[in-house]
């Protein structure tokens, strides 16, 4: 992974905190506090209008599974470009 030249790469440290935040398992008080926690009417539409972007733009069940497969792709792409980051001895 190259660093963009308007840009510092960051830290193996950093990268390993935030995956750790980002791993970890929360408890189930946790879960239940935060699905306790309601949508207000903004947020609602503004989930709507993603959805709407969504189906707009893959209109098909064919569209939306291509465009899964792609996405799921790019993500393992950068998990291991973040696997080679973090076990680099220049980190």
């Amino acid at each position: 992974m190259t660093a963009r030249p308007d840009r510092q790469r960051p830290s193996a440290e950093v990268i390993a905190r935030i995956r750790a935040l980002s791993e970890r398992r929360l408890s189930a008080e946790e879960v239940e506090a935060a699905l306790r926690i309601p949508i207000d009417e903004a947020e609602r539409e503004e989930i709507r209008s993603l959805i709407r972007w969504f189906r707009r733009r893959y209109p098909t069940p064919a569209d939306r599974l291509a465009y899964v497969r792609r996405a799921y792709r790019r993500w393992r792409s950068t998990q291991q470009i973040l696997d080679r980051l973090t076990d680099s001895p220049d980190g």
